[in-house]
C-alpha cells in the first residue's frame, strides 16, 4: 500500500527543482531581471524629465501610470530595442560569410559560408535529438535553418516600426504644445528626429560589436565562452574558452 510523501519531502524536492531550474537558466534569468531593473529605473527617471519639462512649458504634470502610456516613454524604450536586435541580426549573419583572424567570435579561418550538412548536422546528417525540422529538405529545413537570424531581424523590423509610429505621435504631440503644425507619419521617417534617434543608437551598437571582435584577440577573460583561453596564441581563431 503506497503512501502520500510527507510534506517535508515535497517541499524539498520542490527547492531542489527550484534550484536545479535557476542553475540551468541562470544567464537567461539574469539578463531577464537586470533589464526590468533597468526599464523601471527608466520608466522612473523618464517621468521626473518628462514632468520637469511640463512644468517648463507651463503644465501641468502627470502621474507615473499616465506616463508609462505616453508616446514619448514608448519610443525611448523601442529606439533602443531596434538597435539592440538590429546588432544581433546583422552580426548573426555577417558571421557566416566575413572572418576575424584571431576572434574567438569568429568561426575558423577557411570556414566562411554556410557550411555543408553534414557538418551542419542537417538533412540525413540530422542526429536522434536533433530539431524534428532538421532533417527535413523542404521549406521548414529552410525556414529552421535561418531562424534565429530571421526572427532577430523580424523582431528589429517591427521594434523599429512600433518607434516610427510612437516617434511620430511624441513629436506631434511636442509640435502641438509648441502651436506648431503636426507631421504625418510618412513625412515623419524622413525626418531628421527619426533618423537622429535610429542612427545615434546603430552607430554605438556597432562599434561594440567591433570592439568585442577585435579586443577578443589579444585580450582574455578566463572561463567565459566569449573569450579564448587564458593560453591560446593571439591567431587561433574560433576557438572559445
Amino acid at each position: 500500500m503506497s503512501t502520500a510523501p510527507e510534506a517535508g519531502q515535497g517541499t524539498a524536492a520542490d527547492e531542489h527543482r527550484l534550484r536545479r531550474f535557476v542553475r540551468h537558466n541562470g544567464l537567461g534569468l539574469f539578463f531577464l531581471t537586470t533589464f526590468l531593473l533597468a526599464l523601471m529605473g527608466q520608466a522612473v527617471a523618464g517621468h521626473a524629465e518628462f514632468n520637469n519639462q511640463l512644468v517648463a512649458e507651463g503644465l501641468a504634470p502627470v502621474g507615473f501610470g499616465t506616463y508609462l502610456t505616453t508616446s514619448d516613454f514608448a519610443v525611448d524604450v523601442t529606439e533602443n530595442w531596434q538597435s539592440e536586435y538590429l546588432q544581433f541580426f546583422l552580426y548573426i549573419f555577417a558571421t557566416v560569410w566575413l572572418l576575424q583572424r584571431g576572434s574567438p567570435e569568429s568561426k575558423e579561418l577557411g570556414k566562411a559560408g554556410t557550411e555543408s550538412d553534414e557538418e551542419q548536422m542537417a538533412g540525413e546528417h540530422a542526429k536522434a535529438g536533433s530539431p524534428r525540422w532538421a532533417a527535413h529538405r523542404d521549406w521548414r529545413g529552410a525556414v529552421f535553418s535561418r531562424s534565429l537570424g530571421l526572427v532577430m531581424g523580424g523582431i528589429f523590423l517591427l521594434s523599429w516600426l512600433t518607434q516610427s509610429i510612437t516617434g511620430v505621435a511624441a513629436y506631434n504631440e511636442q509640435q502641438l504644445r509648441q502651436l506648431q503644425a503636426p507631421t504625418t507619419w510618412a513625412h515623419y521617417l524622413s525626418s531628421a528626429d527619426f533618423w537622429s534617434r535610429s542612427l545615434q543608437n546603430w552607430q554605438s551598437e556597432l562599434l561594440a560589436v567591433a570592439s568585442m571582435a577585435v579586443f577578443a584577440v589579444f585580450l582574455r577573460q578566463r572561463g567565459s565562452p566569449e573569450s579564448k583561453p587564458v593560453g591560446a596564441a593571439h591567431d587561433a581563431t574560433g576557438v572559445e574558452g
